[in-house]
């Protein structure tokens, strides 16, 4: 029988768990709290993260309620479980593929995939094809706020570049010559949006990639 908020009668929504860990099993794990054991789905990251049998967690929780179960996901931080939020707004991400993409990438390397655009590196994770991590990254990247190491996404498509004109277009082409190097967009949008911010109004094309080629080399 369902309650007044369609919720199963006696169904508790769970926010947090903190516990010993009893097994892990396929992409979940049992926490024992005080005798009880919750199954919890987690990321291969956050599962991979949580010890052996009686190390001690505390895991912030999404408690998804529907008519035939009550599923728990697990999270290391706010940032991984925010993550999941906004994954699954998303159409034909359900909580197994949201699962699957902070698998592969962390919350901040994530972020830099959405602001780059960079539909290559979402694909990576099981069960997302190129028609998928396209929509991702596409209905996201209005959503996803700043990316990682607080560098924000105006870092690009906003900074005095150029000898102090506004534009983007050095910016982007500091990342294609990086990309044409050899290296992951998403990595080389960070190296460029971190030398956007440090030169400011004395970054040129040429500064960019340098800066970039410096970054990238660390």
């Amino acid at each position: 029988h369902l309650g007044r908020q369609g919720f199963p009668r006696g169904a508790a929504v769970i926010g947090k768990l903190s516990g010993s860990i009893d097994s892990i099993s396929g992409d979940a794990a049992i926490v024992d709290v005080n005798g009880v054991g919750y199954v919890v789905h987690a990321s291969n990251r956050t599962l991979g993260q949580l010890g052996g049998k009686g190390a001690l967690v505390s895991l912030l929780i999404e408690t998804q309620v529907r008519e035939d179960a009550i599923n728990l996901y697990g999270f290391a931080d706010k940032s991984e479980r925010d993550w999941f939020r906004l994954l699954t707004t998303v159409q034909g991400v359900g909580a197994k593929v949201a699962l699957a993409i902070l698998g592969v990438l962390a919350p901040d390397d994530l972020s830099l995939a959405i602001a780059a655009q960079d539909k290559v590196a979402i694909t990576r994770a099981p069960g997302v094809g190129p028609k998928l991590g396209a929509r991702i990254v596409a209905e996201l990247k209005d959503k996803a706020g700043s990316v990682a190491n607080d560098l924000s996404v105006d870092a690009l498509r906003g900074a005095a570049v150029n000898g102090g004109k506004a534009g983007a277009a050095p910016s982007e082409d500091a990342v294609s010559a990086l990309v044409n190097l050899g290296y992951r967009r998403a990595e080389a949008y960070a190296a460029v949006a971190k030398g956007a911010r440090d030169l400011g109004d004395k970054a040129t094309l040429d500064g960019l990639i340098r800066f970039g080629l410096k970054e990238l080399s660390q």
